[in-house]
């Protein structure tokens, strides 16, 4: 299906270092082909799903959307900017990024795991809706031992400090002091709140599963990679809070 857009425009969606500006100089200096053929002009339009376009030599491939797995360390923020700690932007290379990354989701500093970073607001907007309840699945090591009622008390929903009652919850224990959680929603802290609320606390937490998309188990802590497209669409896979085990996600510890 073709997809006209400007050549400029095309460009500089594709490179971070590139604005439309840049691509015109770039251009205007006989430094753009389309087609094997010199530009003549940043305002053309072309077919981005079909040319072949390259910048000095160097191709530039178009993907409409880019969906980017990072397996996020302690210490950073999901933030576009921060200015006393990194982002998790700062961890993607070169190779992956371009104009307009955000991360579709936030994790505490203190928390691991899984964050989805990508440039498509649609998908970030259908996974972040409440009415979604795109389940995502956390390990966490608490202070105490797990409880014999944390199950039916997840199961029950939760209130937490401030009277503040959150859906029902997927629970598992994993370990004397360790467990599955699967949320169905995003308060603030909930998970720590959660564990507060039961007289509990957590000493370490990591995000293993969006939808039905799992943390690569072989990505290092700081590290990402591409989603594939035939992947994307787990993102989105909800289900019934009331039917949802955290078995059903499974758990890469």
């Amino acid at each position: 299906m073709a997809e006209y857009m400007r050549l400029d425009k095309l460009i500089a969606s594709q490179r971070s270092d590139l604005s439309r500006r840049d691509v015109k100089e770039l251009v205007r200096a006989g430094k753009v082909t389309v087609d094997g053929i010199t530009a003549k002009s940043g305002d053309m339009r072309v077919d981005a799903s079909e040319v072949s376009v390259e910048v000095d030599g160097e191709p530039v491939n178009y993907k409409k959307y880019i969906y980017i797995m990072l397996n996020k360390p302690q210490g950073v923020v999901c933030s576009t900017r921060d200015g006393l700690s990194p982002t998790v932007l700062s961890l993607i290379p070169e190779k992956l990024r371009r104009n307009g990354l955000f991360p579709a989701g936030r994790l505490d500093k203190d928390t691991e795991g899984f964050v989805l970073i990508t440039d498509d607001g649609g998908l970030a907007h259908r996974m972040l809706s409440p009415k979604s309840h795109v389940p995502k699945l956390y390990y966490a090591e608490l202070e105490r031992a797990v409880g014999a009622d944390y199950q039916m008390r997840f199961s029950e929903g939760i209130t937490i400090d401030g009277g503040e009652k959150c859906l029902p919850a997927g629970f598992e224990k994993t370990g004397e002091r360790s467990c599955l959680v699967t949320l169905h929603e995003g308060k603030y802290h909930q998970i720590k709140r959660m564990f507060e609320a039961l007289g509990n606390s957590v000493v370490y937490l990591r995000r293993d599963k969006i939808g039905a998309l799992g943390l690569d188990p072989d990505l290092p802590l700081g590290e990402c990679m591409e989603i594939m497209h035939k992947d994307v669409e787990k993102l989105t896979l909800y289900f019934d809070t009331q039917k949802t085990r955290p078995q059903d996600f499974g758990h890469n510890k």
